[in-house]
């Protein structure tokens, strides 16, 4: 599926260490992209979603993954029945262990839970010394369990967006970020620009919570946006949707892709892992994301 392509003009409080040089990192090398992504998130014991999907989708687009989880959940299609935060301390040495060994070419965040983990987090990407992030802002599990207190939104807001080299709201996410309602294109635009105002360096707002027979996901940059649109599926399978797209963007970026092609890219793999989804479980199941490896 190529996607349409439409070019516009688009109107811490964490005390942390300072990064070592990249020069002393062993395994960094910034004129060389590796492909290498370190997921910071949730796990979900049912696969379909969290580092799970993250892992999956960063290896088959020719990336590598590496993790710093932030919290365990017991998970499956039918819902999140239990979630257990790891401390602070522990998700802050799995990263600091991953970087100053391995190297990243992207970080990915998504499950953060907290205002703490929100706060550890953000120190974490100063910490990578201006690795490109990828935001996913968590909130809401497919089921409808929560996922980011409360409280933590104005974290996510003043903390994360701004440390965001691309952002991927879902309508739900971005209206609660920026209080603007999300239910066509129009909002989808409004909301986008508003969190580019916001500090987001790009914004991949998702579509597939508005309404409408074609599902429209919209890429705004300061240098304009480009559309993205297919025709919706019918399907209970979209566990992990978020994840894995957010994941894939950061394998293309890791790559060295531009943010363009890199998101192209991985909203068409996303779309046929939907597509292909095996069917698994009582509730919304999950991706198929080997597809690749089937072919086409």
């Amino acid at each position: 599926m190529t996607p349409q392509a439409d070019d516009r003009r688009a109107g811490g409080d964490r005390e942390t260490k300072t990064p070592q040089a990249v020069s002393d990192r062993v395994g960094d090398d910034r004129d060389q992209k590796r492909g290498r992504v370190l997921i910071l998130a949730g796990s979900d014991s049912g696969g379909g979603a969290g580092v799970q999907a993250d892992i999956k989708a960063v290896t088959m687009l020719g990336g590598f993954a590496a993790t710093a989880i932030t919290a365990v959940t017991i998970q499956n299609t039918l819902g999140v029945h239990g979630v257990y935060p790891l401390p602070i301390d522990v998700i802050e040495a799995q990263a600091k262990a991953v970087l100053d060994d391995i190297g990243a070419d992207a970080l990915k965040t998504g499950m953060l839970g907290s205002v703490e983990v929100v706060e550890a987090v953000a120190g974490l990407i100063d910490y990578a010394d201006n690795v490109p992030t990828v935001v996913d802002p968590v909130m809401i599990a497919k089921g409808g369990s929560p996922l980011l207190e409360d409280r933590a939104v104005e974290a996510v807001r003043r903390l994360m967006v701004p440390r965001a080299a691309l952002l991927t709201p879902n309508a739900p996410e971005a209206e609660a970020l920026t209080g603007i309602a999300v239910a066509d294109l129009d909002g989808q635009r409004r909301a986008g620009e508003a969190l580019l105002e916001m500090g987001a360096r790009a914004v991949l707002m998702k579509g597939g919570h508005v309404p409408g027979e074609t599902v429209i996901d919209l890429l705004l940059t300061r240098d304009g946006e480009t559309v993205l649109e297919s025709e919706r599926i019918d399907t209970r399978h979209t566990h992990g949707t978020g994840c894995t797209l957010a994941s894939a963007c950061a394998a293309g970026i890791a790559k060295g892709l531009p943010l363009q092609v890199a998101v192209a890219e991985a909203w068409a793999y996303v779309a046929e892992a939907i597509r292909r989804a095996p069917g698994l479980g009582q509730g919304h199941g999950p991706l198929d994301h080997g597809w690749p490896l089937r072919g086409r």
